[in-house]
Formats: C-alpha cells, structure tokens, sequence
C-alpha cells in the first residue's frame, strides 16, 4: 500500500517592499515535504504510482533531461514503493551528480539522441509495452493523475488568498491547483510563471485538464531566455532572497516565478493590502548543474 504523509508549512515572507506596497506574501513549502520526491514532484506522483499499483505493474518507465528532478523523485519513490525504475534520458550520455543519485536509487537510465526522444510514447511502445509489468510516466509526471495529485494542495491551506503563484514547466501543477481552487469554491486568482520561451501553448495544456471554463494569469515573460536559461539579473536576484531569507531557490523554475512576484508588486500591479501565496515547488538539486553560475 502506498501511502506518504505529507507536511507542508506555509511562512511568511519579511520585505520591505512589499511593506512599502502594503502587500502580504506567504509560501508553500513544498520544497521541504521530501528530500528527493519534494515538492510538486511527489504531488504529481502519488496517483501515478497508485495506479502502477492497481495494475500491478512494478516496473516505472520516465523520461526526462539529465538535471531532471522529475527523473530523481522518480527513481526515489520507485526504491520506496518497492518497484523498478528507468529513466529515459534526453540527450547524449553523460555523468552528473543528479543522475549518480538516481543510480544509487536503483534507477535504470538510457540515453535517447533528443530526435527520438521527442517520441516518448513510441519509445516506450518499441522498448518496453510487450512487458506486461512497465508502467509509461510522461516528462514530468503530466498526467490526470498528476493533475489530481496537485489539486489537494488547496485543501491544506488554513486561510484564503487574493493570488497564488506557481511556476509553470508542463501545466500539469498549474492545472491542479485551479482545480482545487474551484472544488474548494474559493476567488482567489491563479497566476502561472512560465519558464518556457514561446509559452502561450501551456493555455491549451493547462485548459485540456481543467474540470470547469477558469480565468487565469499565465505570465510568459519572465523565461530570462527560455528553459534552464538564467541571467546575471535573476542569478543575483537568487543570491539576494536566499540570504535574506534563508529559503533555497532554483534558476530553472522557483527563481523565475519569484523574480515575477516581486516585479509585479513593485511595479503596482498587485493591489495594496493583498495576500500572495507563492508555492515552492522544490527541485533544488537543479542546482548542481549550475554551480558556475552562482560561484
């Protein structure tokens, strides 16, 4: 049976901007439900792996880049649950820290040229659909079931908020939330960050899972150049909210979706005596593969 307690606090955020614009910031952590399966990354993969279970299928098939957080919550909950994992990786071979812990994980791993890899179904069919035990988990866990999983984060919170942030890589988070908001009848208005370039598709992938017509904010200039792209500016944005605050973010997603927040309060466009709750969605071991970055 699979089963995973979940404790996520909610802190306030001490600034004097948002001080100075009468605006009260509070986040998720989520970041701190798990060592390796934290954050949204266990959310979207309770019900995945409850339904590998169901159909007693042991054997985890993902995919993901070779900073892949998604790849290492995988490999972990796989060695917790009892099943097998492989990781399909984009890209050519190669060694990394994330990718030695997945090993140590008991994880599998295969390297796909990023033209095949493009095909995860296909390669999952060609390589794995003829072993009755494989269970096909899609980049990031987009799935109903991620979507599911992510939708119970709304019930844990004590009190309403105006906004809520969160960034955005497959919509899948994004989605959830929404869901969660409407089930739990609350007005409290979704902003998705996305840290993808050219991102107006992640309306459709976000809407393709939403159990009811939403008004949401998806803001898609906040990508600093694109996935796993950074900038000067948002990697000492990083060094100066860690060390005033204590709380670890990532460049590829928490960064982007932090940076937004406060840009948007100083720049008024969150009203005055308003509560924002920005959600951490974890994956801090990203940051071994920008270690230059910030040194």
């Amino acid at each position: 049976m699979i089963e995973f307690p979940l404790y996520s606090p909610v802190e306030m955020i001490d600034d004097a901007l948002f001080a100075e614009k009468q605006v009260r910031v509070f986040i998720k952590r989520d970041d701190l439900i798990h060592p390796f399966i934290s954050g949204n990354k266990w959310r979207k993969l309770k019900y995945i792996t409850k339904k590998a279970e169901a159909e007693n299928r042991n054997h985890l098939v993902t995919f993901g880049g070779a900073w892949s957080n998604h790849l290492l919550a995988t490999a972990c909950a796989a060695a917790k649950f009892g099943f097998k994992s492989t990781g399909i990786v984009r890209g050519e071979e190669i060694r990394n820290n994330l990718l030695d812990f997945c090993r140590l994980f008991g994880m599998d791993l295969q390297f796909i040229d990023r033209e095949r890899y493009r095909d995860k179904k296909n390669i999952f069919n060609d390589n794995f659909s003829n072993q009755d035990n494989s269970f096909f988990i899609d980049e990031g866990g987009a799935s109903p079931e991620g979507v599911l999983g992510c939708s119970e984060l709304i019930a844990e919170l004590g009190s309403g908020y105006d906004h809520i942030f969160c960034a955005c890589g497959t919509g899948t988070t994004a989605a959830g939330i929404i869901n969660g908001l409407k089930q739990n009848k609350l007005a409290t208005r979704f902003h998705g960050i996305s840290v993808l370039k050219n991102a107006e598709f992640l309306r459709s992938e976000i809407d393709k899972y939403l159990n009811n017509e939403v008004n949401y904010e998806l803001h898609t200039d906040y990508h600093f150049g694109g996935y796993a792209k950074t900038s000067p500016v948002l990697i000492q944005f990083i060094k100066n909210f860690t060390a005033r605050t204590g709380i670890l973010l990532d460049p590829v997603y928490t960064g982007k979706m932090m940076y937004a927040v406060y840009d948007l309060v100083r720049t008024n466009q969150i009203s005055e005596g308003d509560s924002i709750l920005v959600i951490h969605t974890g994956g801090l071991f990203g940051l071994l593969g920008m270690q230059d970055a910030f040194s």
